[in-house]
């Protein structure tokens, strides 16, 4: 018991490093300046949970893949055009509903400093020409299918900067992912969650079926 609750901990600890937690807008003083920047350059910034992406394009303006749901609540233009907020953006992760948008570095930024052309050093591909990277963003501007995983923010500034859409903050997410899933403790873990479920719920399907395929589909996986 105590094996799978030091299990459980390492593994939200684990989680809690893999989507950094940051500060909002208000928290942070005083407020960023940001560096000189060029046409073309990948911009990052901490944002609440995650690092965020965007390519520069010239005129303090800066394209950024956003999730929001305030497109599927309004056609409102001054209500979309303003600043997503967490909430906003959180919702818009739910709904998968997403758009390449258009704002100015301060709003980009939301308060954190700016990191230019860092990816640079981590990956191994050779950056376009910049000229190049903010005509590939400004051809993506407008609604864009969204996935947490699959499709964000990373993807789609190592799409206009490197040719290729990859995210390591995703990659670094499975790799934790299918460390807990080889960990056969995941496995007695589940069992007893599923136990303690029949316990509380009474013993049924819904609660029956998960506490004997969750388990067995862990054991196979590790």
């Amino acid at each position: 018991m105590q094996d799978s609750l030091t299990f459980l901990f390492e593994k939200i600890f684990l989680l809690c490093n893999v989507f950094k937690t940051s500060w909002s807008p208000e928290e942070c003083a005083p407020k960023c300046v940001a560096p000189l920047l060029q046409r073309g350059d990948l911009l990052e910034v901490e944002r609440t949970l995650f690092t965020h992406f965007g390519i520069y394009l010239g005129d303090n303006i800066v394209a950024h893949l956003m999730p929001d749901i305030m497109p599927v609540l309004t056609n409102d233009k001054n209500l979309i055009k303003a600043v997503v907020t967490n909430k906003r953006l959180i919702l818009g992760c739910i709904y998968k509903y997403a758009s390449v948008r258009v704002d100015s570095v301060h709003d980009f930024a939301y308060g954190a400093n700016i990191l230019v052309n860092h990816m640079d050093k981590k990956m191994n591909m050779q950056a376009l020409q910049n000229e190049e990277v903010a005509r590939r963003a400004e051809k993506l501007i407008g609604a864009i299918p969204y996935s947490l995983l699959w499709n964000n923010c990373e993807h789609f500034v190592t799409y206009c900067r490197y040719g290729t859409p990859v995210s390591q903050q995703t990659d670094k997410f499975c790799n934790v992912l299918k460390m807990a899933i080889r960990d056969q403790r995941s496995v007695l873990l589940t069992s007893l969650l599923g136990v303690m479920s029949i316990f509380c719920f009474g013993l049924a399907l819904t609660t029956t079926l998960p506490t004997i395929l969750i388990p067995f589909t862990l054991w196979m996986a590790g």
